[in-house]
């Protein structure tokens, strides 16, 4: 009996001629999409994740405390000890931008802590606790600097009167606005332009309030910093990025 040699793929074809059908191989299944873990708990800080932010955080809430159950007398006295206005920044720069930040106006009950938190903690697990502190740094101290040293001149000039170099000036506020604005960089679109304006929208809405006009002005310059920070941080992430 004749054996038979099985049919080959394509066999059947005809030389020469183009575009003649083929039997194909069917196509591997679909694989099932990937659906992302949400974690809520990388939203928070912790002592080996963001160790910058639990650390500064945990000093906050202490001196948050005793600004609370302290007499007011001895509060004043601490907030105006650690006042950026102008003259304690021409008498002792370093030491009163530093003492300035280890309190938060308003306290534990002010949306800047909660800002402080949440932005600190998403910037730190990008770039690192030490970039993270000189963004932060960053803000707190240029912004400062943007609206203390126009009053100082605009004393000189004799357009403010004495009283203004002794304006009190204290808290993260400037801080958490430049670090909000650098964080946008390195979120995706539809985070970062939301992110951006409804900072932009809240910080505007205090301008125009005009309740305190120098300090709001400083929290507009210290988102503008951070968001100028973008080149500088973006490559900070790539590196941290394994």
């Amino acid at each position: 009996m004749e054996r038979i040699a099985p049919k080959t793929v394509g066999a059947d074809l005809l030389d020469g001629v183009p575009r003649q059908r083929s039997v194909l191989p069917a196509p591997p299944p679909a694989r099932p999409l990937a659906v992302p873990r949400v974690r809520p708990w990388l939203l928070l800080p912790t002592p080996a994740g963001t160790p910058f932010t639990f650390g500064y955080a945990a000093l906050l809430a202490v001196t948050s405390l005793i600004a609370a159950q302290a007499p007011p007398s001895l509060v004043y006295a601490l907030y105006q000890g650690s006042s950026t206005d102008v003259a304690h920044l021409v008498r002792s720069p370093a030491v009163v931008l530093l003492a300035s930040a280890l309190w938060i106006a308003g306290g534990l009950v002010s949306p800047y802590a909660l800002a402080f938190v949440l932005v600190l903690t998403a910037l730190e697990r990008r770039i690192g606790g030490a970039r993270a502190a000189c963004v932060f740094l960053a803000g707190h101290v240029l912004a400062t600097l943007a609206t203390e040293v126009p009053v100082g001149l605009a004393v000189l000039a004799g357009q403010l009167p004495g009283t203004s170099l002794h304006r009190l000036d204290y808290g993260i506020s400037f801080g958490v606005a430049a670090s909000t604005g650098a964080l946008a960089g390195l979120l995706r679109p539809w985070l970062r332009w939301p992110l951006l304006a409804g900072t932009a929208y809240l910080l505007l809405n205090d301008l125009l309030a005009y309740t305190d006009p120098m300090t709001n002005w400083g929290h507009l310059i210290a988102l503008t910093i951070g968001v100028s920070t973008w080149p500088v941080i973006r490559r900070w992430a790539a590196a941290e990025t394994p």
